[in-house]
C-alpha cells in the first residue's frame, strides 16, 4: 500500500482535501486512510486528479506529415510504433485509450500485451479494422465492405478478433487523397447493418463523420459516438443530444494540419481540405454546446504533428472553445470513460476504482494547461512516472 499525502483530489466529484490510499491496483480510501502504509508519497499543494481517458486515437500512427507514407511498413514496425506510442501516452498522463483503427490485429494485440505485462501502456480498447466502403477514407488500412451482408460480415470478422468497439467511416475525410471530406460513404442501411450486427454482441460503435447528411445518418443508426462532427448544423446537434449520442471532437487532429501547413510536409489536399473545415468546426462546437451533446475527449493522436506525448492539450483546445474547465476536465475522465463502457471503473479518484491517477502542481479547474505537465502518474497503482 501507499499514499499520496496532503493534496487535494480534483474530479468530477468536485475539490476536496484528502489523503489517497492504493493497494493492488485500486485505490482503497479517500480521505481517512491507514496511517502506517508502505510508502508515502508527499502530494502537499499539489493537485490528484484522475489520469485522461482518450477516447479516439492511432497508434500506429506518429505523427508524420503525411500518413500515408506508412502505407507499406511491415507489421513489426507498426508494433515498434505502436509501442514507442503507448509509452509516450502514458507518460503524459493518458491511463486509458480506445485505438479507432490500425492495420490487421495490431491495436487488439498492443491492448492485450499491455493487460499481459509484455508492454507498458495506458489502457487500450480497440476496433481492430474501421469498416469502410471501397476505396473509401481510409481504406489502405481499413476492412473495405460495400451493402449489407458485406458490412455485416465485416463486423463478425472483427467481432471474432475481441474488437471492444466497431469504428466504421460514414463520410470521407481530410487524409485520403480523392475523398470528398462531407460526402456520405456508408449509406445509413449499411450503418444500421454495422450497428445491429455489433448490437447483437452488446459491442458499442462510432462513427467517423464530417459531413452533416453523413454524421445525421449514423446518429439515426444508433451509433454510440460521432468522431469529428466537422460540418454538425443546428439540426444534427439537436438530434445527437436527444439519443444520447457522444461527440468526440478531436481537436488536435485539425489544427495540427492547419497550423502546420504544406511547409512541414503535409500533403496540400490535405492542408486545403483541413482549412476549409476549421471555421465549419467551430461553428460545430457552438452548436453542440447550445443543444447539449454529451462530448468525450479524443484526440486522433498519430496523425500529422498530433502526437500521442501531446495528447492533454486537447483540454486546452476544448477550454478555447467553449467548455469550462469543470466540463473539459468531466470530457476526458468521467465522460471519456462512460463512452468506453470503463465508467464503474476510471475517470474518478474514488475507492473502489481503479489507481489510474495524475499528480498536478497547479488546480486544473484553473489552468487547464496543468494537465500537460504531470508531476506523477501512476497506472493500475504502479507510479510510472
Amino acid at each position: 500500500m501507499f499514499v499520496l499525502r496532503g493534496g487535494t483530489v480534483v474530479d468530477a466529484d468536485g475539490v476536496r482535501d484528502a489523503d489517497v490510499a492504493v493497494e493492488d491496483g485500486e485505490i482503497v480510501a479517500v480521505g481517512e486512510v491507514p496511517d502506517d502504509p508502505d510508502e508515502e508519497i508527499d502530494a502537499t499543494e499539489q493537485f490528484v486528479a484522475p489520469g485522461l481517458v482518450d477516447a479516439h486515437v492511432h497508434l500506429m500512427m506518429d505523427g508524420r506529415p503525411d500518413p500515408g507514407e506508412a502505407n507499406g511498413d511491415s507489421e513489426t514496425t507498426l508494433a515498434y510504433r505502436a509501442t514507442a506510442n503507448l509509452r509516450d501516452a502514458l507518460s503524459a498522463g493518458v491511463t486509458t485509450v480506445r485505438d479507432l483503427g490500425a492495420a490487421g490485429t495490431l491495436a487488439l494485440d498492443a491492448r492485450d500485451a499491455v493487460e499481459e505485462g509484455v508492454l507498458e501502456g495506458p489502457r487500450v480498447l480497440a476496433c481492430g479494422q474501421n469498416v469502410v466502403m471501397t476505396g473509401g477514407h481510409g481504406h489502405w488500412f481499413g476492412r473495405e465492405a460495400d451493402g449489407v451482408p458485406e458490412v455485416k460480415k465485416a463486423v463478425r470478422e472483427q467481432l471474432k478478433r475481441g474488437a471492444d468497439v466497431v469504428k466504421c467511416m460514414a463520410t470521407g475525410g481530410v487524409l485520403t487523397e480523392g475523398a470528398l471530406t462531407g460526402a456520405p460513404e456508408l449509406d445509413e442501411t449499411e450503418l444500421e447493418a454495422l450497428v445491429a450486427t455489433a448490437d447483437a454482441k452488446r459491442v458499442p460503435t462510432a462513427a467517423h463523420a464530417h459531413g452533416t447528411a453523413g454524421i445525421k445518418n449514423a446518429v439515426r443508426a444508433g451509433v454510440s459516438s460521432v468522431e469529428h462532427g466537422t460540418f454538425m448544423d443546428r439540426e444534427a446537434a439537436e438530434l445527437m443530444a436527444d439519443r444520447g449520442t457522444y461527440w468526440v471532437p478531436t481537436a488536435k487532429a485539425l489544427y495540427g494540419i492547419v497550423d502546420a501547413g504544406t511547409e512541414a510536409g503535409i500533403p496540400e489536399f490535405a492542408v486545403e481540405k483541413a482549412e476549409e473545415a476549421k471555421e465549419a468546426w467551430a461553428e460545430a462546437f457552438e452548436h453542440a454546446l447550445d443543444a447539449g451533446v454529451p462530448i468525450a475527449m479524443g484526440t486522433d493522436a498519430g496523425t500529422p504533428f498530433n502526437y500521442h506525448a501531446d495528447i492533454p492539450e486537447e483540454l486546452e483546445l476544448m477550454v478555447e472553445h467553449g467548455l469550462s474547465e469543470e466540463a473539459a476536465l468531466e470530457a476526458a475522465t468521467v465522460n471519456a470513460a462512460d463512452l468506453l463502457g470503463l465508467d464503474d471503473a476510471v475517470g474518478r479518484v474514488a475507492e473502489g476504482t481503479c489507481a489510474d491517477l495524475v499528480v498536478l502542481d497547479d488546480d486544473p479547474l484553473e489552468d487547464v494547461t496543468s494537465w500537460q505537465s504531470p508531476t506523477r502518474v501512476v497506472r493500475r497503482g504502479t507510479v510510472v512516472r
